[in-house]
């Protein structure tokens, strides 16, 4: 039986790659992270509306299918699309703005995005608060 081909001898089998595009909420994800944006966790949970449980799982299988990098940020993990690394990883992410034109929840689920809730900054700090002390309200946001 022949193993996996690898990328380069850094990276993840392109099977794992494949299986990672294959599930419809890892290919939202993908998709709002696109266009070198970075999302914090609450944003993605916000547009997809599925329990963070379920999208933190989603969000490890992408990292460790090398396709997203995690920024810790005090409490807060901000997500963004890993630098491509190789010919096939970059048709694969090419592949998302074919997705996009293709399949309308992906257009839904930009349009509700809107402006991401932390902005790459602590919630306290974005009111003008340095406490870092959740603020908001009830709103699913950290």
């Amino acid at each position: 039986m022949q193993t996996a081909k690898r990328i380069s001898s850094k990276s993840v089998p392109i099977d794992r790659m494949f299986r990672a595009f294959s599930d419809r909420t890892r290919l939202r994800i993908l998709s709002l992270l696109r266009d070198g944006r970075e999302l914090c966790v609450c944003d993605i949970i916000r547009v997809i509306r599925a329990p963070q449980a379920k999208i933190s799982r989603h969000l490890a299988y992408l990292r460790t299918a090398g396709l997203v990098k995690a920024r810790k940020d005090g409490l807060w993990v901000h997500y963004r699309l890993s630098p491509v690394s190789a010919g096939f990883h970059a048709k694969l992410i090419e592949c998302l703005q074919c997705c996009l034109n293709d399949v309308p929840e992906l257009k839904r689920d930009q349009a509700m995005l809107g402006k991401p809730c932390c902005t790459g900054n602590r919630a306290g700090e974005r009111a003008g608060d340095s406490s870092g002390k959740r603020i908001g309200g009830d709103d699913g946001c950290c």
